[in-house]
């Protein structure tokens, strides 16, 4: 079926594909009760919407969401998508030194696109779910691989933390999520977004001990074939702790400005390992 869906985007236009796809939306939006519950708490108690308005911004949210799983499958068929870049300049330049980086991402637009479409000022290991189905790991071996890119994939005896301390430690370039705490053992409790939430230890430790480099990156969506990628470097921190914040600042910033590309369909706040 992904394999069909390919080809047949590499055929019909995306307008139409979204048109489509907002027919099957209602129903995502009926039977995903736990996923409806979750978005709307979010832009009913975090973003401010009323009853109504809330409502029908749950529904915007998971349409959002389908069309961004449109564009990457239109993606490994060979269609190009423009990506506005603010920041990325800067990047560049200050990636000509040896010195381990850390690219932290969320699950906020549409990051994945940024390892097909943006140039990578240096050879990069991106960290990725590794149950995924074997067309969509094959596609994205392929789109990372002509840039420059090649994944780590999450395994369940944790070997992954070992390979991406090794690469920071060469002084590479390593991409996660810093998120999503599932599976962390330790998290921070940070403001955000009117109440506190958990965000994983895991990264921003690793980044202190490693002396590394920490930029964020978010890839929007504004319009059919048109994203805005934003990179920001955090300021340097005395602690993991405090660096934990300054993502999460990012993190609020964007998400307020982009609050229908959040894609956390869980209850975000109430998470705690």
């Amino acid at each position: 079926m992904q394999r069909t869906l390919i080809r047949v985007l590499r055929l019909l236009p995306l307008r139409l594909a979204y048109g489509l796809m907002a027919f099957a939306i209602p129903f995502y939006v009926l039977f995903d009760g736990r996923g409806r519950k979750a978005s709307y708490r979010f832009f009913y108690r975090h973003i401010g919407y009323g009853p109504l308005k809330a409502l029908w911004h749950v529904f915007v949210n998971m349409y959002n969401m389908g069309k961004v799983v449109l564009d990457r499958f239109a993606a490994y068929g060979g269609h190009r998508f423009r990506i506005v870049e603010e920041g990325h300049g800067h990047w560049v330049r200050e990636m000509d030194a040896d010195t381990p980086v850390l690219l932290l991402s969320s699950h906020l637009g549409n990051f994945e696109l940024c390892g097909y479409m943006m140039p990578q000022p240096r050879p990069l290991k991106i960290v990725v779910y590794a149950d995924e189905a074997q067309t969509v790991m094959e596609n994205r071996m392929r789109m990372f691989a002509a840039n420059r890119i090649q994944m780590i994939p999450v395994r369940k005896d944790m070997s992954h933390i070992f390979e991406i301390n090794a690469e920071l430690a060469s002084g590479g370039m390593v991409s996660m999520p810093a998120d999503r705490c599932w599976g962390s053992a330790k998290v921070f409790r940070i403001p955000f977004l009117g109440e506190e939430a958990s965000f994983p230890a895991g990264p921003f430790t690793l980044a202190q001990r490693r002396n590394a480099a920490c930029y964020v990156i978010f890839v929007m969506k504004e319009g059919v074939n048109l994203y805005r990628g934003l990179v920001e470097k955090l300021p340097e921190a005395a602690s993991a702790e405090e660096l934990a914040r300054a993502y999460a600042g990012c993190l609020e910033r964007v998400a307020g400005a982009y609050p229908d590309q959040w894609y956390n369909f869980y209850d975000f706040w109430n998470v705690r390992t």
